[in-house]
């Protein structure tokens, strides 16, 4: 992969840039959902959720809150990766997710790609799939750049 405008602006590889963020979950909502960053790149946020009973509903399929969970915290990071100045703060507005196939076990990828990059709003499509590469759910998710305060 060619070192993109996101490594060189933050200074930083690839690799260190996802330890970075994996880091950035320690005591959240991420780390008791498991969920880990294995890719990221210009205008797009990959990431990992191991599909285990404790994210399951009470059928022994994966809770769908999980699934969006999961998009949301893909879209919102990579929101803040991909913001142009660092006065700047990303708050998601709107989460839209059609379930569209169940998982039991294995782990889901979430993979976050911008559709809009305005200077107030930032519009993502995140697609989640199967370790078999099914499309499992398909999210959308709107956020707002303001002035961090």
């Amino acid at each position: 992969m060619d070192k993109g405008a996101i490594f060189q602006r933050m200074n930083l590889s690839r690799e260190e840039l996802l330890a970075k963020c994996n880091l950035s979950n320690k005591n959240t909502l991420m780390e008791t959902l498991g969920i880990h960053y294995t890719d990221v790149g210009d205008g797009f946020l990959e990431a990992t959720l191991k599909v285990t009973p404790a994210v399951h509903q009470p059928m022994g399929i994966l809770h769908g809150g999980a699934t969006a969970a999961l998009a949301e915290t893909v879209g919102s990071l990579a929101s803040i990766l991909n913001l142009d100045s660092k006065g700047k703060t990303v708050k998601g507005v709107e989460l839209s997710i059609n379930h569209l196939k169940s998982v039991k076990d294995g782990a889901i990828r979430a993979v976050a790609k911008i559709q809009h990059k305005g200077r107030t709003l930032h519009l993502w499509e995140i697609r989640v799939y199967d370790e078999s590469d099914n499309l499992i759910a398909i999210s959308k998710l709107s956020n707002i750049v303001l002035d961090k305060k």
